[in-house]
C-alpha cells in the first residue's frame, strides 16, 4: 500500500482480501490517528467479504463477532479486526442494532459511523476516502457526527460519552450541534451498563484534559449515578494520570459538591476496580479526618492506611499535598515491620518466639515511626535491652 503508511501485517491482509476478489479499507480510528501523526494502537480493517468467506482466507481467524460481521485476524504484526460492510437498522435499546444488512457498500458503511473524523478509509494506494469531510474536520480540530448529532446518539447512547473523550484526548472541540443533542438525549444514558460508562469516564479522566469529565455531570449524562455536578476540575490535570489519584480528585470535587456521598459506592456502582475503589473510600475518609501536617503523620498515616489509600487522601487535597507525599514516599520511610532493620528471623534468634515477635515488631515500629533515623539494628536492639 502507498500513500499513507500501513504496517505490514494490516497492509498483508487487505492484500490478501483484494486478491481473492473483494475489496478492503483500512477504516476508522487508525485512518484518523494515521493523518494525525499518532501511531495506531490497533487496525481495523472493513471489507466486502462476508464474515465466512474471511474465515476461509484466513485459517486462524477468530469470530469475535458473527452477528455484526467481525472476524479478528491474529498476525505477528497485532490482531486486525475485519468486518464487513454493513448497515444498519433500528437500535430499541440504544445500544446495539436490532438487525444489520451485509449488503453495503463502503459509503453506506462510512455513513453509518459516530463522527466525520472516524468515518474514513484508505485505498489501495493509500489514499484517503472521505466522503463525509473527516479531513476538514481533523485540519479545525472540531467533532462533528455523521449526519444529524441526535439521531446518531439515539441510536447508541455511548456515543455522547465518546464524543466528550474524543475531545478530552484528540483536544477538539465539539459542533455547535452537538451539545444540545447530548443534553436532549442525555436520559438515554440510564441505559448504558455501568462498565461501559466507567471505561469512558476512566478514559477522559486518565487524558491530557481531565477536566472535561465535568462536561458528562453538567450534560446529565451521568444522573443516574450522581445527583450533581462537580465543581471546577482544573486541578485533575496536575495531578499525576493514575487511575486511584485521578478518581480520588474527581470524588474529592463530586463530594464537596455534594453530587456523592460516599467515593466508595459511587465507584462500586460504576464498576470500578477493586484497587481504586479500596484507595478511594479510605482515602476519602483519611481526608475527611484531617490530613496529616508533616512528615511524622505521614508516616503513621502510611503504617495505618497503606500507601494507595494515602496517595489518593494527597490526591484529594490537591497535586502539592500529593507531590510532598510523593518525595516522602520516593525515600522509602520504613512504615512496616518488614522494613525494621531487625527482622522476625533477627528476634526469634534472640530467643523471642510467636505472640511476643509480633508485640515486639510493633513496639519498634511505633518508635521507628516517630524516629526514622533510629531503624539501625544496634540501635534496635539497645531498645529491646535483650542479651545478644
Amino acid at each position: 500500500m502507498g500513500g499513507h503508511a500501513v504496517p505490514p501485517h494490516a497492509a498483508a491482509c487487505c492484500r490478501r482480501l483484494w486478491e481473492a476478489g473483494y475489496e478492503a479499507y483500512p477504516v476508522g480510528g487508525c485512518v484518523r490517528d494515521l493523518l494525525l501523526g499518532r501511531t495506531p494502537p490497533d487496525w481495523d480493517v472493513t471489507t466486502s467479504a462476508l464474515p465466512e468467506q474471511v474465515m476461509a482466507l484466513f485459517p486462524g481467524a477468530v469470530p469475535t463477532g458473527l452477528r455484526h460481521g467481525t472476524v479478528t485476524l491474529p498476525t505477528q504484526g497485532g490482531p486486525v479486526e475485519v468486518t464487513t460492510f454493513r448497515t444498519e437498522g433500528g437500535y430499541a435499546d440504544g445500544r446495539h442494532p436490532d438487525a444489520v444488512s451485509f449488503r453495503a457498500t463502503l459509503r453506506e458503511d462510512l455513513a453509518r459511523r459516530d463522527f466525520t473524523v472516524n468515518a474514513m478509509a484508505l485505498d489501495r494506494d493509500g489514499t484517503v476516502i472521505d466522503p463525509f469531510g473527516g479531513r476538514a474536520d481533523l485540519a479545525a480540530r472540531l467533532l462533528r457526527c455523521v449526519g444529524d448529532p441526535a439521531l446518531r446518539f439515539r441510536e447508541d447512547a455511548l456515543r455522547m460519552f465518546r464524543a466528550v473523550r474524543f475531545s478530552a484526548q484528540l483536544d477538539f472541540a465539539l459542533c455547535d450541534d452537538l451539545p444540545p443533542a447530548i443534553r436532549a438525549n442525555a436520559g438515554r444514558a440510564s441505559t448504558l451498563s455501568a462498565e461501559r460508562v466507567h471505561g469512558e469516564l476512566e478514559a477522559i479522566l486518565l487524558s491530557p484534559r481531565p477536566e472535561r469529565a465535568g462536561l458528562l455531570f453538567r450534560w446529565g449524562l451521568m444522573a443516574r449515578w450522581a445527583g450533581g455536578e462537580p465543581g471546577p476540575l482544573d486541578g485533575l490535570a496536575a495531578l499525576p494520570a493514575e487511575r486511584p489519584v485521578r478518581w480520588a480528585g474527581l470524588c474529592a470535587a463530586l463530594r464537596e459538591a455534594g453530587a456523592i456521598r460516599d467515593p466508595g459506592e459511587f465507584l462500586t456502582a460504576l464498576r470500578a476496580g477493586g484497587r481504586t475503589r479500596r484507595a478511594c473510600a479510605a482515602g476519602a475518609a483519611l481526608w475527611a479526618s484531617g490530613l496529616p501536617r508533616d512528615h511524622r503523620g505521614w508516616r503513621h498515616a502510611l503504617a495505618a492506611h497503606g500507601p494507595d489509600a494515602c496517595r489518593a487522601a494527597a490526591a484529594m487535597e490537591g497535586a502539592g499535598t500529593l507531590a510532598g507525599l510523593d518525595a516522602l514516599l520516593s525515600s522509602r520511610p520504613c512504615v512496616t515491620a518488614g522494613g525494621l532493620a531487625l527482622s522476625g528471623g533477627d528476634l526469634a534468634a534472640l530467643g523471642l518466639s510467636g505472640a511476643d515477635i509480633g508485640r515486639t515488631q510493633r513496639r519498634l515500629l511505633s518508635h521507628v515511626l516517630d524516629r526514622p533515623e533510629d531503624n539501625r539494628r544496634e540501635r534496635l536492639l539497645d531498645l529491646l535491652d535483650l542479651p545478644r
